[in-house]
């Protein structure tokens, strides 16, 4: 254990970065499977081109609700796990344990209350994202069984944050392997030799999910965790666990506001294409989802190096992580928006076969991630904040992008362009692109600052 925190503090940054992201890169594309490889085989449903569409559009307008819990869990550990790695490096390792215990007793209460919420409340919520009156019974479908998986999914996703924290990508990573190849293997079976169609989609997903949720906790109680679950650590303190919920409130906005953010956009397409723009609208989701995972795992490797060290008081290494994690993030980037925007219609293609759909995505899927490209630098400088324990920065530019840029702007170009359509999708690459402009900015203004005020203290 102790050669674990040596290479924090003193590996070679790089290597260390990408030995430390390479699992966690795996561990974010493993885990989209999950809802990815269920609106794969949903969209393939026979016929195809009648309940195959209607059923995917159907589920599509369940993410929403599924980001809500995937940002619950965001909310507990992308606020614990950095400062559980500060106090790490500030050789404090109790109050990590102390972090921990509390944000896992909040997973779970908050686990059950939206277990209940979307138990009493699905349909409503459905219509409300979106749901026409030839989707709402697929959606309700998926929705009331995968809904009853809440506490493994918040478990799953919201433990494995700390093992991760701790530098053990390699575990973290067999966590989401587990339970995406079971999730990959039960689909079909359920989905069609079983007959239970989108029904037997949630039902695989949230079997798998358990075992996964089974399988961080037995690490966190054993005896290779650093950083091990206590009994006495359960109840949570305000002093611990208040700092965690302010940090952990930037991640919580990016993630909770895509199910607002789903609202707008599937209300409006509804209102100006119909069902077969909201069909659109799922499989550009899933794409961006997939294009955004690998740099939310990269952003994963580099936050215990960042925190550690920034706990050490280490500012060159903090320093080197960055233009590291920079570097690689725009690269990443700007290789998937050539890719995007080449072939469109390959991406589209791996969600649906029909061809009206598919030939509606790919001109879509152009506009929509016109701004992909510069996007690596949102996301290094923004998760880098949340990785030095800066709250009220990487807030401010969470709110920014999603709600005082985007939203507006889903309703208000279409006034300015004849083409109502293409002016809703539009409305992502001109947030995205004034978000990156402003990220940058503030990043540079405080960045540099910081560090020297650590090389003062160090």
């Amino acid at each position: 254990m102790n050669q674990k925190q040596a290479d924090l503090g003193s590996g070679k940054v790089g290597k260390l970065l990408f030995s430390l992201a390479l699992p966690t890169i795996t561990s974010q594309i493993v885990n989209m499977l999950y809802n990815l490889v269920d609106r794969v085989y949903i969209g393939h449903m026979q016929p195809a081109d009648t309940v195959g569409k209607l059923a995917l559009t159907g589920v599509g307008v369940c993410l929403p609700v599924i980001m809500i819990i995937s940002a619950f869990a965001a909310l507990m550990a992308m606020g614990g796990a950095p400062r559980a790695s500060i106090q790490e490096g500030k050789g404090n390792p109790a109050e990590s344990e102390r972090i921990m215990g509390g944000c896992l007793t909040l997973l779970v209460v908050t686990s059950l209350c939206l277990t209940a919420a979307f138990q009493l409340f699905a349909e409503p919520l459905l219509l409300t994202f979106g749901a026409s009156e030839n989707t709402i019974g697929y959606a309700l479908s998926y929705m009331r069984i995968y809904s009853l998986g809440t506490l493994f999914v918040q478990l799953t996703l919201g433990m494995n944050a700390y093992i991760t924290a701790q530098g053990f990508t390699t575990v973290s990573m067999k966590t989401v392997l587990i339970g995406a190849i079971l999730n990959t293997i039960l689909d079909p079976i359920f989905i069609f030799a079983f007959g239970l169609g989108v029904q037997g989609a949630a039902l695989a997903t949230i079997l798998s999910q358990a075992v996964s949720a089974v399988w961080v906790l037995r690490f966190l109680t054993g005896g290779k965790t650093k950083w091990r679950i206590r009994r006495e650590n359960l109840r949570p303190r305000a002093a611990v666990v208040l700092p965690c919920l302010a940090l952990g409130l930037s991640p919580f906005i990016m993630q909770s506001t895509e199910s607002l953010i789903a609202m707008c956009f599937n209300s409006s397409l509804l209102k100006y294409g119909g069902d077969i723009a909201v069909g659109a609208m799922t499989v550009l989701t899933s794409i961006m989802q997939f294009a955004m995972m690998p740099l939310q795992g990269l952003t994963q490797g580099a936050q215990p190096i960042i925190s550690y060290n920034y706990g050490a008081r280490n500012a060159q290494r903090v320093r080197d992580a960055f233009r590291v994690l920079l570097r690689s993030c725009l690269v990443y980037s700007l290789t998937m928006w050539v890719l995007v925007q080449l072939f469109p219609q390959t991406f589209a293609l791996i969600f649906n076969n029909d061809p009206e759909l598919v030939e509606y995505t790919a001109w879509a899927l152009r506009i929509y991630m016109g701004a992909t490209g510069i996007f690596g630098v949102q996301i290094a400088c923004q998760q880098t904040f949340v990785s030095l324990g800066n709250a009220k920065t990487s807030l401010f530019l969470a709110v920014l992008r999603k709600i005082i840029l985007l939203i507006p702007l889903i309703y208000i170009l279409p006034n300015f362009f004849a083409d109502k359509v293409f002016a809703v999708f539009l409305a992502e690459p001109v947030a995205d692109a004034l978000a990156v402009t402003t990220t940058a900015i503030m990043f540079s203004m405080q960045f540099r600052p910081a560090m020297a005020r650590l090389d003062a203290e160090s």
